[in-house]
């Protein structure tokens, strides 16, 4: 019997890596023009690193965390998220000595014990972006601006971004204290979760998406109406930005996020086209985080999407790659001349197929249909002689003779329409 693969962990096959190599790439493109550089970080960490930043008392760190003992009796977890590894990172390596500001990208798997769903598996693959060492609105603003970008850049006009603040230590407890004494009043039509989660994060009942907790916390005292004035002014200040660069957003007064850390601006970019889980991608503001770590007080700000989320919003878009030139070949002299022509094209960026199989001439013309290859030359001992052979545009079979030589042909399929 063959080993099949984990619940939840998927391959990504050819026909669907062009796509996920376009994400990736844009992303690259967006996040290289407003000045941010790659950090790789390790998909095992200690988990007293995300117990730390996340909060003990999340979903993700009572329920989900892929954690384990290694051979030397430490416990170590697959990382759940980034935006804990990249902090860790900043703090050992002191980046924030380096440069007062640091704007770094990360892309990689991150790994969940839930139940697998469409676009959500327990392998998932995230972009995230993170921000330190400024607390002014016009930095929310910017990483605001950045990630609708982003996505108009993937060609999408859904999801919507949504903001809403969360305010700070000064004014959340006031805010809490009234959430707390609302939901006690409807504690029977609580689910078990948030209900137990009532002392420890009360605020998870306003996102939980069960309907009778949907229906109970409807008119829940919002956390923008308990802002302190200098939270209310930074909100302000991040919408008013965002108008002037003209940013489409709506306010969510319900919005909160799964993770302990964030403060203040807070958003997500929400859909309808996939279901219940409609948030693509999502972040916030973390002035804390960094000194909650070890490390200096430094602010910041991030946010993460789903790249297997966005490939199902693109997913009728096709991202297929063809060769460029296929050589076909009879006899042994035409196989070493072929095998030199395309070896001198690769070097020049075109991709080339060849026989590698001894098939006939018709069954290698086949092979140049299936793989869709925009054109294709014969090689023999005529050809060889010659100097010279056709060369064929197989969309519509327009031929054209050329010397058998890498420039020309280059030149030849350039001129055709280069992929």
């Amino acid at each position: 019997m063959s080993i099949t693969g984990i619940k939840g962990f998927n391959d990504l096959l050819p026909a669907e890596s062009g796509l996920w190599q376009f994400i990736e790439q844009t992303a690259r493109q967006v996040f290289a023009r407003y000045g941010f550089n790659e950090i790789r970080v390790p998909i095992v960490e200690k988990t007293e690193l995300f117990c730390r930043s996340i909060g003990d008392t999340t979903d993700i760190v009572e329920k989900e965390m892929y954690t384990f003992m290694d051979k030397g009796g430490s416990s170590l977890t697959l990382r759940p998220e980034g935006t804990a590894s990249v902090m860790r990172a900043l703090i050992e390596h002191k980046l924030y000595a380096l440069d007062s500001i640091n704007k770094l990208y990360y892309m990689g798997p991150m790994f969940r014990h839930e139940r697998p769903q469409k676009g959500r598996y327990r392998q998932f693959h995230q972009i995230g972006a993170e921000v330190t060492g400024a607390a002014d609105p016009l930095i929310d603003a910017q990483v605001l601006l950045m990630v609708s970008r982003l996505f108009q850049e993937f060609g999408l006009t859904e999801p919507r971004l949504q903001i809403n603040s969360l305010g700070c230590p000064a004014c959340r407890p006031a805010y809490r204290q009234a959430l707390v004494a609302f939901l006690a009043e409807r504690q029977e039509a609580l689910c078990e979760d948030c209900r137990r989660r009532q002392g420890t994060n009360p605020l998870r009942a306003l996102d939980c998406k069960v309907p009778g907790c949907i229906e109970a916390t409807q008119g829940a005292p919002a956390m923008v109406e308990h802002l302190c004035n200098e939270c209310d002014q930074h909100f302000s200040m991040v919408q008013n930005y965002l108008t002037a660069a003209e940013v489409l957003f709506s306010l969510n007064p319900r919005m909160v996020r799964g993770l302990d850390y964030y403060t203040r601006t807070t958003f997500e970019l929400v859909t309808g086209l996939l279901g219940a889980q409609s948030a693509v991608a999502a972040g916030g503001r973390y002035d804390g985080l960094v000194e909650q770590l070890g490390g200096p007080a430094v602010p910041g700000i991030g946010f993460a999407l789903g790249v297997e989320r966005v490939a199902l919003l693109l997913g009728d878009r096709s991202f297929e790659k063809t060769p460029d030139l296929f050589i076909a070949v009879m006899g042994d002299a035409a196989r070493t001349a072929g095998f030199r022509l395309m070896a001198a094209l690769q070097d020049q960026g075109f991709w080339v197929e060849t026989d590698c199989e001894g098939k006939s001439l018709k069954s290698q013309m086949r092979r140049a249909d299936k793989l869709k290859s925009r054109y294709s030359i014969v090689l023999g001992d005529t050809e060889l002689v010659a100097g010279s052979g056709t060369l064929k545009r197989m969309a519509d079979g327009n031929q054209q003779p050329v010397h058998l030589e890498a420039a020309t042909i280059a030149a030849a399929i350039t001129g055709g329409g280069q992929t």
